[in-house]
């Protein structure tokens, strides 16, 4: 297979989960080679994501590796499935890497978890918030790159609209509510926005009140995507300079754990939606 010079997270994070079964199996990269007629090399570049692997090659590997968990092993066949193209592919020299490699994430998940102290999530912005948003950034964007994010986060938003949309769980802060992003009106909108999305049954709205005393961790925006198992679960951590996805199970249940504190910090569903209409009526 042609070599990548630039993998995306997913084809990473399956190099990465290959190059754990190998350790795990107490093997090295000559000896997985010579399982499946490759070089020691190729079998490096493998697990770093810059080539793909054949059906009949990961199922080798798997069963060398000793791995008989078959519901793993058909996630991870799926992951180095790239028949099929997908919309963001029109984004990939328009949009930094990361951006793309989040929408990928969102597309492959059934469940997706989110916490926010500041801001709200991208996937349930309403777009003169979203334009808000990036009139904000850190470096300021020129008009024309502004629109194309602009324009890839609400493409984004379908996900959550679709035939068989993923469960979308969100746990915000009562300061992100509060947050007058493009002024007054834009607030309200978004809050009107907000309370829209939550009528979905898929969709449901935490809110961590300032009485609540705090949220758990660093306050950031934090996106936890189950996988088909709960060990390809990915956790991506948002930042102004760089995108980072934790994948390490030590990190996975650090992450879980965190949900959960944050959760039982929140009001219910309904107790949030009263609190969003509150805060709406005051702008």
């Amino acid at each position: 297979m042609p070599s990548r010079s630039h993998p995306t997270q997913r084809q990473r994070r399956l190099g990465t989960e290959l190059r754990r079964l190998r350790e795990r199996a107490g093997m090295s990269a000559q000896e997985a080679g010579t399982a499946v007629k490759m070089k020691s090399y190729q079998v490096s570049h493998l697990e770093a994501g810059r080539v793909g692997i054949t059906p009949g090659r990961l199922r080798t590997l798997t069963h060398t590796y000793g791995c008989t968990d078959d519901a793993y092993v058909n996630a991870l066949l799926a992951m180095a499935d790239e028949r099929e193209k997908h919309w963001w592919e029109e984004y990939r020299d328009l949009l930094p890497p990361g951006y793309l490699d989040i929408t990928e994430l969102e597309h492959s998940t059934q469940r997706m978890r989110i916490s926010s102290s500041i801001h709200i999530p991208g996937l349930l912005q309403a777009e003169a918030h979203a334009r808000a948003i990036f009139d904000e950034a850190v470096t300021p964007l020129p008009e024309r790159e502004k629109e194309v994010r602009i324009t890839h986060r609400m493409q984004r938003q379908a996900i959550l609209y679709g035939d068989h949309p993923p469960k979308l769980e969100a746990v915000l802060h009562e300061a992100a509510l509060r947050m007058q992003f493009g002024g007054r009106k834009v607030a309200a909108a978004q809050l009107d926005h907000l309370l829209s999305a939550t009528e979905h049954t898929h969709i449901t709205v935490r809110v961590v009140p300032f009485t609540a005393g705090g949220i758990p961790g660093s306050g950031q925006l934090v996106f936890y995507a189950h996988g088909p198992v709960p060990r390809l679960d990915t956790v991506q951590l948002d930042s102004a300079h760089a995108t980072v996805f934790l994948t390490s199970e030590p990190e996975l249940d650090d992450y879980r754990g965190l949900f959960d504190r944050t959760e039982r910090k929140s009001l219910s569903p309904s107790e949030s939606r009263d609190l969003i209409h509150k805060i709406a009526k005051e702008l």
